[in-house]
């Protein structure tokens, strides 16, 4: 499962429209972007021009200015023409951008926690953390939530940021053109951690993304390996059950990321280390010297017991 279908390294740029919104948002500023640029050049222009035209000159008649009218009406008339197109622009691509509910159901159910990102996927039964998939081709109803304090999704190239707010729900519609990874962090500081807060959006085409969410809809396999075996013994009788949850085990926790299917996932603590072996026993010895304010505690397994949860949290395929 480690292996994603995706076709385009990381973008991180608000500058690569990978959504619609994205892209009608920077047709938009791009436009606008001209337009003061015209006026900005016009302006210095009619600068040097009134500097050199209208400059002090000794003469026994000096120059005389009368009113004239026209001009008046073009200084006052084209600025008030061009923001009121620019009015309507923005009020076309808020129309345009910003979702209409009507009753719909969201499509992924996304919640900020310090310092990582839970996704729902609402009527599968599929949970998962920081490493987020998406159907790429077809528009996605996003509701974004808080469990703790203010949180900012945004992810430059989707377009649009929003805040999660404890207590209520905000929605973004997004239509991601193509399949590909993209890299995105919370925008609003969130605490000790906030840095290391990162998004990684993980687009599918529709018959990827549909293989994707059939698998991780199965809940977790029982181990068979002798080793996996007293590691799954170890995480269900330690307090790692009251945390996390593992489909298919006795584990329900909720206050820790879901790992029913933590192996698939290319990074753990919300993009700050690889998912090997070395990375997680680190994680699992020390876990205030990795991402210090972390709310996960540090247990000081013995070494055997140590190894043999690490063998069992990667046969969570």
């Amino acid at each position: 499962m480690k292996q994603m279908d995706v076709s385009s390294p990381a973008v991180f740029s608000i500058f690569h429209s990978a959504t619609m919104e994205a892209e009608r948002i920077n047709r938009l500023t791009t436009g606008f972007m001209i337009a003061a640029g015209f006026i900005f050049l016009l302006v210095v222009f009619l600068l040097f021009y009134v500097c050199v035209r209208f400059r002090a000159k000794r003469s026994k008649n000096p120059a005389s200015f009368r009113r004239n009218r026209k001009a008046e009406a073009a200084i006052i008339g084209l600025p008030l023409l061009l923001v009121g197109f620019f009015f309507y622009r923005t009020l076309q691509t808020m129309h345009a951008t910003e979702p209409s509910l009507r009753g719909q159901q969201p499509d992924i159910v996304i919640t900020g926690h310090q310092w990582w990102w839970e996704a729902r996927y609402p009527g599968t039964g599929v949970t998962t953390a920081n490493e987020i998939h998406l159907p790429a081709g077809q528009d996605v109803l996003l509701q974004l939530e808080s469990a703790d304090v203010i949180h900012d999704w945004w992810v430059p190239a989707f377009g649009p940021k929003m805040d999660m707010v404890p207590g209520i729900a905000n929605h973004l519609r997004i239509h991601i053109k193509k399949p590909g990874v993209y890299e995105g962090t919370c925008s609003e500081f969130c605490g000790a951690q906030h840095a290391w807060m990162r998004i990684r959006v993980i687009a599918q085409d529709p018959v990827s993304y549909g293989k994707w969410l059939d698998a991780m809809m199965r809940p977790s396999s029982p181990p068979t390996d002798s080793i996996a075996i007293t590691g799954e013994a170890l995480f269900l009788s330690a307090t790692c059950a009251d945390c996390h949850t593992i489909r298919g085990t006795s584990a329900k926790g909720s206050a820790g990321p879901d790992l029913t299917h933590v192996a698939s996932r290319e990074t753990l603590l919300a993009g700050k280390i690889g998912n090997t072996e070395a990375n997680l026993e680190k994680w699992l010895s020390h876990p205030q010297e990795i991402k210090p304010g972390a709310y996960m505690p540090d247990f000081l397994f013995p070494r055997d017991s140590l190894k043999a949860l690490i063998v069992y949290l990667h046969t969570l395929l």
